[in-house]
């Protein structure tokens, strides 16, 4: 705005003789002024009240108001995995196409922000022309040639009195805060990724030592059944079945190893990486140790979790664009200026009495479109209202999450108690009746029926270990852990 005052005021300076034009042409830039300082102020709106009520404590919290630290990960105390996380956070691919999607959205915003500015342009030309050397009467002369030079610089502003760019630009950077969270939700999404695919790493094992001991176990069994059998105190159905149980262990151990195989190859995606270039040691979830999770005050959930953010962001860019299709309905007032200098002569084109200029103001009503502007306003108004519903929706369900999680925790943490009171008496059981049979007082039944239940229960363990940490890693995405609540300003032209 303040570059096409000074430019016009230039021109009229240089090219206005009389006072008189001078004192129109700044009535004209007073009138520009005043409405570009009213523009943008009619049609503002607030972003609607979500109406939730929000609990003042979770169902399932312990003690503890303090929400989780940005890298929770180390609360695990592995450096393999905190090695990972970091990685992921600096290569994945995901996170990358969010990051490219926040840089198209600042595009957008600076393409909004254009309108509010005036658009303002220079030229200059050199015209040669030349006249017919005849005339009417048949005479013939030599003709005439003519030179004429021009320069000029033009400016037209649309004055935003109803507000609808100032609308605009407010939805362009109401999305482009919207991915910025999209971004952290990538992320945070990202993260849980990792540790639950490395807790599968482990898992799996685990699971591979105890089918190996548990084959070698069963192996045992398996020769001392032969040696009763050659006592003459055991039968080949007695071998018979023990190798069947040796058997079923053994097939166990390929689809361990798939899946272990399969989890190693989902990290290397998720950092970015070929699966025969990602080398993952692993370990065992008895080495892995469990963090206490806080999940601090649910109205802290609020800001602490990216998504809600998010939808809050989407909802605020729906409200500003109800105002900018609201504008659509009044007149669009364009001004218009334009100055230079144009003589037959180069080395007179800038003397005052070469200069020139125009300034033309228009208006412009939509009278009759077929409904178009009106259909556009209730759209954006539906529009409105589907983002709050999903806002709220979001809310709700971010609660219900964190419940689910807490409760998860509470019921795994027993449930793998309880697995190792099984494992144990399992244990004892099946050492019992491996001495019995070989002091050939237990038959084939009960040595079988012990051993399965062994197996069974070991397995059992591993997966319930898996539970408590996938529950635990659960509780810390749905608390929106890993992410720093911040606002952060797109950049744009104003």
């Amino acid at each position: 705005m303040e570059v096409t005052q000074h430019v016009l005021a230039t021109v009229m300076r240089r090219s206005l003789g009389s006072a008189s034009r001078t004192r129109r042409a700044a009535r004209w830039l007073v009138v520009l002024c005043l409405a570009a300082g009213s523009g943008g102020c009619v049609l503002t709106q607030d972003l609607p009240d979500p109406a939730l009520d929000v609990p003042t404590q979770y169902k399932y919290a312990g003690k503890g108001d303090t929400p989780p630290s940005l890298d929770w990960w180390r609360g695990f105390r592995s450096a393999e995995l905190t090695q990972l996380m970091e990685e992921a956070q600096t290569v994945n691919l995901d996170i990358a196409a969010a990051v490219s999607r926040i840089v198209q959205a600042d595009a957008q915003a600076r393409q909004a922000g254009a309108a509010l500015l005036p658009s303002v342009s220079t030229g200059g030309s050199e015209t040669y022309s030349r006249t017919s050397g005849s005339s009417s009467s048949g005479l013939t002369n030599g003709g005439r040639e003519v030179v004429n030079y021009s320069a000029s610089l033009s400016a037209s502003y649309q004055l935003d009195f109803w507000g609808q760019n100032r609308d605009a630009l407010q939805t362009a950077e109401e999305t482009a805060n919207a991915n910025r969270f999209d971004r952290d939700v990538v992320a945070l999404t990202t993260l849980a990724s990792v540790a639950n695919a490395y807790f599968q790493v482990l898992t799996s094992q685990d699971r591979l030592r105890t089918s190996q001991r548990n084959i070698a176990s069963a192996q045992r069994i398996l020769d001392a059944v032969k040696e009763r059998r050659k006592a003459g105190t055991g039968t080949d159905l007695d071998v018979a079945q023990q190798e069947s149980v040796v058997a079923n262990q053994k097939a166990l151990v390929p689809p361990l190893r798939q899946t272990l195989d399969q989890n190693v190859n989902a990290l290397a995606v998720l950092v970015s990486r070929p699966p025969e270039s990602v080398r993952v040691l692993g370990g065992s979830l008895d080495r892995i140790a469990i963090p206490r999770v806080t999940p601090g005050l649910p109205s802290e959930l609020l800001t602490q979790r990216p998504d809600i953010r998010r939808q809050e962001a989407q909802l605020a860019s729906a409200t500003a664009n109800i105002g900018n299709a609201r504008a659509q309905f009044f007149p669009t007032i364009q001004l218009t200026g334009n100055g230079g200098y144009q003589s037959s002569a180069l080395v007179s084109l800038f003397q005052p009495h070469a200069a020139f200029f125009q300034l033309v103001g228009s208006a412009t009503q939509p009278i009759f479109d077929g409904g178009k502007i009106l259909g556009n306003f209730e759209f954006a108004k539906a529009r409105q209202d589907e983002l709050l519903q999903t806002y709220r929706k979001t809310i709700v369900q971010a609660f219900a999450d964190v419940d689910n999680a807490l409760f998860s925790i509470k019921q795994t943490t027993i449930k793998l108690q309880l697995q190792r009171d099984v494992v144990t008496a399992s244990r004892r059981a099946f050492d019992l009746s491996e001495q019995q049979l070989r002091a050939g007082t237990a038959d084939i039944v009960t040595v079988l029926n012990t051993q399965l239940t062994l197996f069974q229960a070991e397995d059992a363990l591993s997966q319930a270990q898996l539970a408590r940490l996938l529950a635990i890693v659960s509780l810390y995405q749905a608390l929106g852990g890993g992410w720093e609540p911040r606002m952060e300003k797109p950049v744009n032209a104003l």
